[in-house]
């Protein structure tokens, strides 16, 4: 497994069940073996968004050419 725990992560892909768009960052809070995550995602105020189980092909390293950019949630107040 490449990830540990509070590894920051870049999702590679949209998971608009959990309102997640490719290019959110999480943090690995948890590794199963051979290749599972919980990865936790964050708003901009510190609440938790989502805290999901994914596989390692789900998300990539940060990069040095990576920006931070911010997105709305429009129904979340």
């Amino acid at each position: 497994m490449k990830y540990k725990l509070l590894d920051c992560v870049v999702l590679t892909h949209d998971l608009p069940e959990f309102e997640l768009c490719t290019g959110d960052l999480g943090t690995v809070v948890e590794t199963y073996k051979p290749d599972g995550l919980e990865v936790e995602f964050v708003k901009a105020s510190g609440k938790t968004l989502a805290v999901v189980t994914i596989s390692e092909k789900d998300v990539r390293p940060i990069e040095s050419a990576d920006i931070i950019s911010v997105r709305s949630l429009s129904h979340v107040a």
